[in-house]
């Protein structure tokens, strides 16, 4: 009896210390470099499991501003570009996703609004192009272009500053056309 009583306590002892020794917290884990390397690795690698993780991303709202705010680093640094150069198919999805989300957060399309007027103002071959664009596809599809006519209509309504130099603007531009026809 003596040795079975023996056997058990050794046993139990044998068996807390080990699993004392096993049990650590996620952030305990991820502070080991190695570890958290080999987690990345792993989620990247797998399809499945980098989707998982992308929905997790997308269900934490500060996960996906960071997301965003990485995707326009990139977008301004140019690898976005030359990503989506190789990729046709993704380009094409991520101007939809980006299209839809935008619709969704009013917050995050007046940022994207503002950095695009900021971007315009810069540089006005992009300015150009962008208009040149926009026009194009207003002609495709006149939905389209009633919408964004709205939609610039109750914007310079809200600036009326803006409002006055595309009244002027317009005024100047008619009076070159009846000049035109003058000649």
């Amino acid at each position: 009896m003596k040795n079975v009583l023996k056997f058990t306590l050794i046993s139990a002892f044998g068996l807390l210390l080990t699993s004392c020794g096993t049990t650590r917290t996620a952030p305990e884990a991820m502070a080991e470099n190695e570890f958290r390397n080999q987690v990345y690795k792993e989620i990247v690698s797998d399809q499945s499991k980098f989707t998982e993780f992308m929905q997790v991303v997308h269900n934490n709202d500060e996960a996906e501003k960071w997301l965003l705010k990485d995707h326009f680093q990139m977008m301004e640094n140019g690898k976005m570009k030359a990503v989506m150069e190789k990729n046709p198919e993704m380009k094409e999805k991520m101007k939809k996703m980006m299209h839809e989300k935008m619709e969704n957060d009013p917050e995050m399309q007046k940022k994207m609004q503002d950095k695009m007027k900021a971007k315009m103002m810069e540089d006005p071959e992009m300015k150009q192009a962008m208009m040149q664009d926009m026009h194009t596809k207003m002609k495709a599809n006149p939905e389209m272009a009633d919408k964004m006519m709205d939609q610039m209509i109750q914007f310079l309504h809200e600036n009326p500053e803006l409002m006055e130099k595309m009244k002027a603007k317009m005024k100047a531009h008619q009076e070159e056309m009846k000049a035109g026809k003058k000649k």
